[in-house]
């Protein structure tokens, strides 16, 4: 059995793998520079209730990090892909609260889940790029999330100095130690509503998508590089 096959089948190796991933995102993190956008943005917002946190598949490796625990508890969405499998065992060691959105699942049983989260007060976190791409192109699932739940939207980013590109869909990166790097929350500056034509949902989709890459943007910037995926 192949070992992609062995993490989607089972929770002990990726929890195993997630823990070795885990320690060196975490000592990247400690020892790296970082320069902080939209945090207190982010907690004023946490105060009032749960928001939805979107990020580009690329950048989110550092997201379960970055996330102010202590301000209010995120549930992440992840699949039973490898990556997928442990990133959900990573948010949990970090102390969030993934949700394994299952194949086997109907798509009303897995927002019976996330509603029930959004209404203990939990943020839900996702990437708007999906696990599988196309890399910076806007799914159906965060703007049907938006209009479902009401709850505000934050995009996320960071960017480092010193970090390595993976040879994924997404050309995702990784952070090395020791390092300047930087990451920006930034709230989309206007309500999702729950009914649109095709025309608004497709506006309010590419200011969705452009408010991203700004973030991306702004992340990149602030440590000196061009941007990029």
């Amino acid at each position: 059995m192949s070992l992609r096959k062995r993490i989607e089948k089972s929770e002990f190796l990726a929890t195993v793998l997630a823990g070795i991933v885990g320690r060196y995102l975490a000592f990247c993190n400690r020892t790296t520079r970082w320069e902080v956008q939209g945090l207190d943005e982010l907690r004023a917002a946490l105060a009032d209730g749960p928001v939805l946190l979107i990020m580009w598949h690329s950048r989110s490796v550092m997201g379960a990090l970055h996330w102010p625990v202590g301000d209010g508890p995120l549930s992440s969405l992840y699949d039973k892909s490898p990556i997928g499998r442990v990133s959900g065992a990573l948010q949990r060691r970090v102390g969030l609260q993934p949700i394994e959105m299952s194949r086997k699942l109907s798509n009303r049983a897995a927002s019976r889940t996330v509603l029930k989260r959004v209404k203990e007060g939990v943020s839900i976190g996702m990437t708007g790029d999906g696990p599988l791409g196309p890399a910076l192109e806007i799914k159906d699932a965060p703007i049907d999330w938006a209009r479902t739940t009401g709850m505000p939207v934050f995009c996320y980013a960071f960017s480092t100095a010193k970090g390595r590109r993976l040879q994924s869909w997404d050309q995702m990166l990784v952070p090395r130690p020791f390092g300047q790097g930087a990451y920006v929350f930034r709230r989309f500056p206007e309500g999702v509503p729950r009914k649109m034509d095709a025309a608004a949902l497709s506006d309010l989709r590419g200011r969705l998508r452009e408010q991203m890459n700004e973030t991306m943007a702004i992340a990149d910037r602030l440590v000196g590089l061009p941007p990029g995926p």
